[in-house]
């Protein structure tokens, strides 16, 4: 009987989970590694604190001795990443924009990280993250997330991979990304549920003040006009868009006046900025009806006529779909109050 209970015990002992938070060459935002690290050693205190047995060693660790980041104010000695010859769990923190050129810079981390998934770790990407974890080709044909901003970029270097910067957090067997800036607070409330338990997920969100249901980031999109395409056509195209807003635009009429046929326009027109030619539109309406919306001065009914929507069910129905909040909501959330 003693050694029947001595079995069941063993069998149900979670065992702990190897982390390794690394850290690439170049610039790195520190918050995403030091943030990481509280989050999950705040995380394994409280569940020890509840009579268990640790959960997590996180490591942080790179190829590099040390790192300087913030023009020389701060720095970070990791640990020999050559020493790991296993980890559970990998996260990628958050890099700096020149992207090509860190890209370079880490490709003996790419490999390691590749390996490790091989060897059974599961990734975790923050923010631009995504860039280095894309490097290793395991997103491809796969979805993923990273911050609205860098879409574009993204999609340049990697257009075999389902690009969602709606999603705040992507899923993938063993591989999850997330949305931009701090939102890795909330991928890293999504890893302490999965690795630990909701209730520990919780107190991590009451204790670091973090929402703990955030889905989506596509409220905090600002949308940016893809216009380095070079094509001086779409370009023209675009500019009348902008300064139409509040007027019902024929596309059959403006390829016409662009001397092109509606087919190529349109071919034309995804080719160099990633949207239809309605979609396009829809985005710089929302945007224009975001920026009002802001300001807390017009009514929504001012502001739907102001960007050229006439039927308010369409304008909040597009409205939604683009920052997934009504107009109301949106209002409420980032209007600045008005004395």
């Amino acid at each position: 009987m003693d050694n029947a209970i001595l079995y069941l015990y063993i069998e149900n002992v979670t065992p702990m989970k190897h982390v390794t938070i690394i850290v690439p060459e170049g610039n790195v935002n520190l918050s995403s590694i030091t943030g990481s690290f509280e989050i999950l050693t705040r995380a394994n205190a409280y569940w020890q604190r509840m009579g268990n047995k640790a959960l997590f060693e996180v490591c942080i660790a790179g190829f590099m001795p040390e790192l300087k980041s913030g023009v020389g104010f701060f720095s970070i000695h990791p640990a020999d990443i050559t020493d790991i010859r296993k980890t559970d769990l990998i996260i990628i923190p958050s890099l700096s924009y020149d992207y090509d050129h860190v890209l370079k810079e880490n490709t003996a981390l790419i490999h390691w990280i590749e390996a490790q998934y091989r060897n059974g770790a599961e990734i975790a990407s923050i923010c631009t993250g995504a860039f280095l974890l894309a490097a290793t080709g395991l997103l491809e044909g796969k979805t993923c997330s990273t911050h609205w901003n860098a879409a574009a970029d993204f999609r340049r270097l990697f257009p075999n991979i389902d690009l969602q910067v709606n999603k705040l957090i992507a899923v993938e067997k063993g591989i999850y990304t997330n949305g931009g800036a701090y939102s890795f607070l909330n991928l890293m409330l999504f890893l302490v549920e999965k690795y630990v338990d909701r209730a520990t997920a919780i107190y991590c969100s009451k204790v670091f003040q973090i929402e703990i249901e955030r889905t989506l980031q596509s409220p905090f999109f600002i949308f940016q006009a893809q216009k380095n395409h070079g094509d001086t056509l779409i370009g023209r195209a675009q500019t009348y868009i902008e300064e139409h807003l509040d007027e019902r635009i024929s596309f059959e009429e403006l390829a016409a006046e662009l001397a092109t046929s509606r087919r190529n326009f349109d071919r034309r027109f995804i080719k160099a900025t990633g949207n239809t030619p309605v979609e396009y539109l829809q985005r710089v309406k929302v945007e224009a009806a975001k920026n009002s919306l802001e300001q807390g001065q017009k009514s929504i009914s001012d502001v739907m006529h102001e960007v050229g929507y006439a039927d308010d069910k369409a304008f909040r129905e597009v409205f939604k779909k683009i920052t997934g909040l009504s107009p109301l909501e949106y209002k409420a959330k980032f209007a600045k109050e008005v004395a």
